[in-house]
């Protein structure tokens, strides 16, 4: 799901499938497949007996993003943290 709405109803990968398998949320870096070095968080989704039937996954974007790299048009960010960061030492 993106922005509320559903891209994918078919997708898989390795955690989705152990959540699935062991009906506990995990949290984790997958090795394989399309979110391959993302963080993400997977829950299962239970019948009312409590089987798991579906799981639901968030990936952590964010977490990838280099900052340095996202700011390097804005100079003065930049110089900030540099005297932040001397400031700190």
């Amino acid at each position: 799901m993106e922005r509320g709405k559903v891209l994918d109803r078919e997708y898989t990968g390795p955690i989705l499938e152990e959540v699935l398998r062991t009906n506990k949320v995990m949290h984790g870096v997958p090795r394989d497949g399309v979110y391959r070095g993302k963080h993400v968080v997977v829950a299962p989704i239970r019948s009312k007996d409590g089987k798991a039937i579906a799981a639901i996954g968030i990936v952590d974007l964010l977490a990838t993003l280099d900052l340095s790299d996202v700011f390097r048009g804005y100079p003065d960010v930049l110089e900030e943290v540099e005297e932040a960061r001397k400031l700190m030492k």
